[in-house]
């Protein structure tokens, strides 16, 4: 089974999570915060992964440290999950609509971070947060899941559907990603980092 049990303990946040990338999409998301439960809900059904994670932060400040964290988390269940990476695709795009709105996200599991986040179209206040939650929540996954991670909001004018499309876009790219297509090591180098 490629799953991963993660658990973080700070004076900021105190997390637990399991993730399965071979599951069916079964959720259950509790960060305190309703609109990040609902964009991991759609992460985790979209790429078909079993998702079960657990966040009480520091809400009382807001909601930067929860995210921040969250994403550290699921990165590190992430990259160990697919341990040494051995036959999957590696490398996988997804675009997709909401109403009015259009996302891209393409991901390189390749073990090299880096983010690639242009977030200008999203309005400065979403569901109540600031905007940039999310750029920190997606920044902590890409590196501790030691992936290259390129988000392209290509239209829109709702932050709630920019966003719910990346997030779907970003399951539906890493299931592509992480499944085993291939034999031995996706890479030409015969090894990924």
């Amino acid at each position: 089974m490629r799953q991963a049990t993660v658990a973080r303990t700070t004076k900021e946040t105190d997390i637990s999570l399991t993730l399965n990338l071979d599951g069916e999409g079964k959720v259950a998301v509790d960060t305190g915060i309703g609109f990040a439960d609902h964009m991991l809900t759609l992460c985790a059904f979209w790429a078909g992964f079993d998702l079960d994670l657990t966040c009480k932060g520091d809400l009382e400040i807001d909601t930067h440290h929860s995210l921040e964290d969250v994403g550290l988390c699921l990165g590190q269940a992430l990259a160990e999950a697919l341990g040494d990476k051995r036959g999957i695709n590696r490398v996988a795009s997804a675009k997709v609509p909401m109403d009015e709105a259009l996302a891209e996200v393409v991901v390189d599991l390749s073990g090299r971070p880096y983010i690639v986040y242009d977030d200008a179209l999203l309005p400065d206040l979403i569901a109540g947060d600031e905007k940039d939650v999310w750029r920190e929540f997606l920044k902590s996954l890409a590196y501790k899941a030691g992936m290259n991670l390129h988000v392209k909001f290509e239209y829109g004018q709702n932050g709630h559907h920019l966003l719910e499309a990346a997030f779907k876009a970003l399951g539906l790219a890493l299931s592509k990603a992480a499944t085993v297509g291939r034999k031995g090591v996706s890479s030409t180098k015969g090894s990924l980092d």
